[in-house]
């Protein structure tokens, strides 16, 4: 399978503006300006994979949305259904010590500990847009790896078609689990090929920092040109399978979500439309973009499919 080419140096979103938001935290932390903020504290030790290096792939040089907006509204169903339920209850989470199983359909099924798979490769920071089924979008520059470097460590077999990822549902840390919101655990899936696509990041990071636990740290899933759920948060299994999986929005809502997931304009979400969509931290809407905006790069994996079947 061949890609599109790397976008013109140009294209690259620079890094200085979020060492300059790190030194910043280190400052305020010195003054005490952080006390009341556990977790910010913890951001001002320097970062597992020290500086990384700005990735060819983040094709876009859109504003970033500020850190404050991406962390406080998301979906993280494990700890509420609210936008805000997830910044107000993820300090619950136990990040370490921290582990992913990869197995199935390869030939070496391997148990990650996070500090290996921090020094699996050199860090990369991505500026991907993210498009949520809810009608909203934002810019996040994300710090991690190609989800393929990990998969090729463990050598996939030939009957391996698609990638299933398994979230953590431990309903001590994570309360509402005991609720029946969705089919726990949490479980999203991809295709073999765009889970090797060389835009879809295995993500450690955000704006420079290690990843919030109201974002899915330690580890996570970044499939830009797809809707934000087929990310997956809090990743604790990766299998390799033959047969493709049942994931967690198919299971609550089959006629809703489809197991692809693309960004696509033209397909309206059964209750409102996916033509528009509204940046986080902006009041006027602007125009969806077929694939997110990522069509170059990831068209082709499409080729010769009904999209408005296989959504």
């Amino acid at each position: 399978m061949r890609f599109s080419t790397a976008p013109k140096p140009s294209e690259i979103t620079p890094p200085a503006v979020w060492t300059a938001r790190r030194e910043t935290l280190r400052k305020l932390a010195a003054l005490g300006g952080l006390a009341a903020s556990p977790w910010a504290l913890a951001q001002t030790a320097s970062t597992p994979w020290g500086t990384p290096r700005s990735s060819p792939f983040s094709l876009t040089d859109d504003k970033p949305t500020p850190f404050s907006t991406v962390t406080s509204y998301g979906n993280f169903y494990e700890f509420g259904p609210d936008k805000d339920s997830p910044a107000k209850h993820a300090h619950r989470l136990r990040t370490q010590p921290w582990q992913i199983r990869v197995e199935g359909e390869v030939l070496k099924p391997t148990t990650f500990g996070l500090d290996t798979l921090l020094k699996l490769a050199a860090m990369e920071e991505r500026v991907y847009r993210m498009r949520c089924v809810e009608g909203w979008s934002a810019v996040i520059p994300w710090i991690g790896f190609p989800l393929g470097e990990l998969i090729r460590r463990v050598q996939p077999t030939g009957n391996a078609k698609y990638v299933e990822f398994i979230s953590l549902a431990d309903p001590e840390q994570m309360p509402y689990v005991r609720l029946p919101l969705l089919s726990w655990p949490y479980t999203e899936a991809l295709r073999l090929d765009e889970a090797l696509h060389p835009l879809t990041l295995l993500a450690f990071g955000m704006y420079g920092e290690v990843m919030p636990k109201q974002n899915g740290a330690p580890v996570r899933l970044v499939v830009p040109w797809k809707y934000g759920f087929k990310s997956a948060k809090s990743i604790v299994r990766i299998r390799l399978v033959e047969q493709q999986p049942q994931t967690a929005w198919m299971k609550a809502g089959p006629s809703e979500y489809g197991f692809y997931s693309n960004v696509n304009p033209d397909v309206p979400h059964k209750r409102w439309s996916q033509s528009t969509e509204r940046r986080l931290g902006e009041f006027s809407k602007r125009k969806t973009l077929p694939f997110n905006g990522y069509a170059e790069q990831v068209a082709q994996l499409y080729s010769g499919m009904d999209l408005r079947t296989h959504f």
